[in-house]
């Protein structure tokens, strides 16, 4: 009869005593992340660049295998935090030196939004879907894009926005969801509406098809002209 081998279950074939080892391995793998951390002297996640990403997953990954498997010797994952280490310093000083560099690293501030309407050319570069942006935009208290003088996407890809005041302001696109925005080919009532991709708005009239003088597309929502919540 099948008898269920508990010590197998919980540690294969290690001594009870390997649970202490792991005590001492999990502080050591804290210590090198925290030091790393401390010494690139960011503040948070979400200010790190791509190549600081991949410094700390591939550190997360030395120190993560060293933490529990007891033939990882300690010394090798060290010596990846001391590369790593070295390899960030040098990254950062040539950032900070070459323009060129700093660019292919970390990437460069795109205009998303100017004017109330979308750039184009930024539309096509960015690999986001439309409704992230607009998620982003209602989380900012924004309702359509003619609120929005200027949005750049930052290097870390975070939204900076610029708004008009409420006397500049001008009818834009609806940033709400299709639960709350309806979409039109054949426009139902003669009104100002917004090119569905671009944002550019103009006149239609009832029952007729139009095609966007900017961008060439035929899908229209009515244009929104409410002023922002402050």
């Amino acid at each position: 009869m099948f008898s269920f081998d508990w010590h197998r279950f919980l540690l294969n074939d290690q001594p009870a005593t390997f649970l202490f080892e792991v005590v001492a391995r999990v502080l050591i793998a804290y210590l090198v992340v925290f030091t790393f951390l401390k010494v690139s002297g960011r503040r948070g996640v979400r200010q790190l660049s791509l190549f600081e990403l991949v410094v700390i997953l591939t550190l997360g990954s030395a120190s993560g295998d060293v933490t529990f498997y007891d033939d990882v010797p300690v010394l090798p994952v060290i010596m990846v935090f001391v590369v790593l280490l070295t390899l960030y310093r040098l990254t950062t000083w040539l950032t900070a030196h070459s323009p060129r560099f700093s660019r292919l690293i970390q990437g460069d501030v795109i205009t998303l939004i100017k004017d109330g309407l979308y750039v184009l050319e930024s539309l096509d570069r960015l690999n986001i879907s439309e409704d992230e942006f607009y998620m982003e935009l209602r989380q900012s208290g924004v309702e359509h894009l003619g609120q929005i003088r200027l949005a750049l996407v930052e290097v870390d890809g975070e939204l900076s926005l610029y708004f008009y005041d409420d006397d500049e302001m001008r009818a834009g696109l609806s940033v709400l969801p299709p639960a709350h925005r309806q979409d039109y080919s054949t426009v139902p009532v003669s009104a100002l509406y917004a090119c569905t991709h671009c944002g550019q708005t103009q006149r239609i009239e009832a029952e007729q098809q139009a095609v966007c003088p900017r961008c060439q597309r035929q899908r229209w929502s009515a244009a929104l002209s409410v002023r922002r919540l402050h």
